[in-house]
């Protein structure tokens, strides 16, 4: 691993846009580029990437924030959970102010004294149910491949220990079926994908084999500066030369079969299920839930719940933003009743949200 100051030389940068601008050049006609992974999202934002390209070269964001991508059913329900009596409920920071129906929200229940905790790894949960064996410990597994493992290994491990307090309500969602919708959207009009990184560790390339197939560039790239650069130069020479692959510009940290050992985790513990997702709807074998053996962990199996009334928050066009047909400056909320401080809708909510990243980095 080279030290990370040398992906922040702005030399290095430097020559990097002028290649961009040469291969923009080449291909005579503008193109769309979109990321689907709420770090590239920062990342672009945060170094001021857009700001930086030839005109022709348009960057849109897309479905890479797996919180924002929680549909609002999904929120009403872990309110649900949370607010049983005698329960623990634990999930990821970033779950905490994603509102749900008519505002409510993770930090407002506990506000009202729901017993709801931050956790900073998966295995938290099988400490808070060894500690309060009297007690109902329901963990909200959330986020794409990078984070379904971990979660997996937890109620493995849960499992071999005879935990019996401890249950999953998973939320998580994999990313190749999204972009098999996206590509097929005729709103879009794209040229290609700077596919996620952190996902990418574990699916490896050939998990992206549909989007060359389908004419669009494809380039798993790193997230520092002149890694995205990079990955852009990378996706204007497969459009510009007409020669469409998946191309791992993140070499240091991806391998073309990924990671072995943790998509059999996944695997083992999960089987994939219709999921929805907020924006883009219910799309097919995109949701991991747990396989039958493990049934006995599963949240929704173990409690009641019943049919909730779940409501789209007015105004908010995070699902179009989501869809990348909309950008957040298009929403009349944005800047004005929707800020990180004060956020109404999800994508304002995370810091990998676009809204959140338009709005501090422009």
């Amino acid at each position: 691993m080279k030290y990370i100051d040398e992906y922040r030389d702005s030399h290095l940068a430097q020559g990097l846009l002028k290649r961009i601008a040469e291969r923009a050049a080449g291909i005579g006609r503008p193109v769309t580029f979109m990321e689907v992974c709420g770090s590239h999202t920062q990342a672009i934002g945060r170094y001021g990437i857009r700001g930086l390209l030839p005109p022709g070269i348009r960057l849109i964001s897309g479905p890479g924030c797996p919180v924002c991508v929680t549909a609002i059913r999904d929120v009403d329900t872990a309110l649900h959970l949370a607010a049983r009596e005698n329960v623990i409920f634990a999930t990821f920071g970033d779950m905490m102010r994603v509102p749900g129906t008519k505002g409510a929200s993770l930090q407002r229940l506990r506000a009202e004294g729901a017993d709801i905790r931050v956790i900073s790894s998966a295995m938290d949960g099988i400490a808070f149910a060894e500690a309060a064996p009297d007690r109902e410990v329901i963990f909200m597994g959330i986020g794409f491949e990078t984070t379904a493992p971990t979660v997996a290994s937890m109620i493995r491990a849960a499992g071999q220990k005879g935990i019996a307090n401890l249950s999953l309500f998973s939320v998580h969602k994999v990313v190749p079926p999204a972009l098999t919708l996206l590509i097929a959207d005729p709103q879009l009009k794209l040229d290609g994908f700077l596919c996620p990184g952190h996902v990418s560790m574990v699916l490896g390339a050939g998990a992206y084999a549909m989007l060359p197939e389908a004419g669009q560039a494809a380039v798993i790239a790193g997230f520092e500066p002149t890694d995205v650069l990079e990955g852009i130069l990378m996706l204007l020479e497969q459009v510009e030369t007409g020669r469409y692959e998946v191309a791992i510009q993140y070499k240091r940290a991806v391998r073309p079969e990924g990671n072995p050992r943790a998509m059999a985790l996944m695997d083992e513990l999960f089987e994939a299920g219709d999921a929805e997702w907020r924006g883009l709807g219910t799309i097919g074998q995109s949701g991991l839930f747990l396989r039958e053996a493990f049934g006995e962990f599963d949240a929704l199996r173990r409690f009641e719940v019943p049919e909730l009334a779940s409501e789209e928050i007015p105004g908010c066009a995070c699902g179009e933003i989501l869809r990348g047909i909309m950008e957040p400056a298009d929403c009349p909320l944005f800047r004005r009743l929707c800020t990180p401080a004060n956020p109404v809708g999800p994508c304002m909510v995370s810091s990998e949200g676009t809204c959140s990243a338009r709005y501090r980095y422009g």
